[in-house]
């Protein structure tokens, strides 16, 4: 497993982390498995959120044993000051712990919702308040829609935040505008010492109307092994992304974790995935 930099926060953290939306809607033993399987592959980032089912609490009783041994995580996605703070000490309670590395706050799409979160008497002054009394480490903002890229930009500009978790993946990066506002981003990230992170890397497109949902990914997911390759192989190749969130379902860890560990160039990665007529952006049509 390669190992980054988090930017100013400084922890060596694993290129793959673990995107624990996969824990919101399986049994313990289920987690217990997935989890495990992570740590033994090396990764040693955990990223969960409020929102995600019952992800904290799936996590939760490996805390007293790996706390130490990890960099934890977690997300709100409450707007307002006061919803926010109980959604801290929540995760805080759910998560077995009185501390986490970093809280996010979740799913800033546009720049009204940024108004919002860092306007008098929203979610930032609970998260501010939250590092000041020692219960998170650093403050992160997160979207996964197509507007990530101008959105964070600007929230860097108004507030440092220590991390920014934005998509990224090549039918993305496709589309100009999108590859423009990533590359400000991009630049205002390293300018300001900050962590870049990333998701979507295993989205294939949305699920087509009618289609039998097989994962539990709000997009369908790559699920062959060597797209998946290419598509972890072509993130990894931008180094200044410290890390991919893995995909939302404990059945495709396995084969990220492979990807990690066998990469391909990033043009044959890519030129792997355009010959899959289906490969598009699951932000042509948001579900969530």
């Amino acid at each position: 497993m390669e190992y980054r930099r988090l930017g100013r926060l400084g922890h060596e953290s694993s290129v793959l982390i673990y995107g624990a939306a996969a824990l919101g809607d399986v049994d313990q033993a289920t987690a217990d498995a997935s989890i495990q399987q992570a740590l033994d592959a090396g990764i040693n980032h955990l990223d969960v959120a409020a929102s995600y089912g019952d992800a904290e609490l799936r996590l939760g009783p490996w805390m007293p044993r790996i706390r130490d041994r990890v960099f934890l995580a977690t997300k709100t996605g409450d707007r307002d000051r006061e919803g926010a703070w109980a959604s801290i000490n929540r995760s805080l309670e759910r998560l077995q712990t009185d501390r986490v590395d970093l809280l996010q706050l979740h799913a800033v799409g546009d720049l009204d919702e940024l108004g919002t979160v860092l306007g008098n008497g929203g979610a930032i002054e609970a998260a501010v308040r939250a590092k000041d009394e020692g219960l998170v480490g650093d403050i992160g903002i997160t979207d996964h829609g197509d507007q990530a890229g101008p959105t964070h930009l600007e929230a860097l500009r108004r507030f440092p935040f220590a991390t920014v978790l934005t998509p990224l993946n090549p039918v993305l990066w496709r589309d100009p505008a999108f590859r423009d506002a990533y590359r400000a981003l991009a630049d205002e990230v390293h300018r300001q010492d900050a962590a870049l992170m990333t998701i979507k890397t295993a989205s294939r497109r949305n699920w087509p109307d009618g289609a039998d949902q097989t994962h539990s990914t709000w997009y369908e997911p790559l699920t062959e092994a060597e797209r998946i390759r290419a598509a972890v192989s072509w993130v990894l190749a931008h180094d200044e992304i410290t890390g991919l969130a893995t995909a939302g379902d404990v059945r495709l860890l396995g084969a990220i974790v492979d990807a990690e560990r066998d990469r391909l160039d990033p043009a044959d990665a890519e030129a792997l995935l355009s010959r899959d007529p289906e490969y598009s952006s699951p932000f042509l049509h948001m579900t969530i």
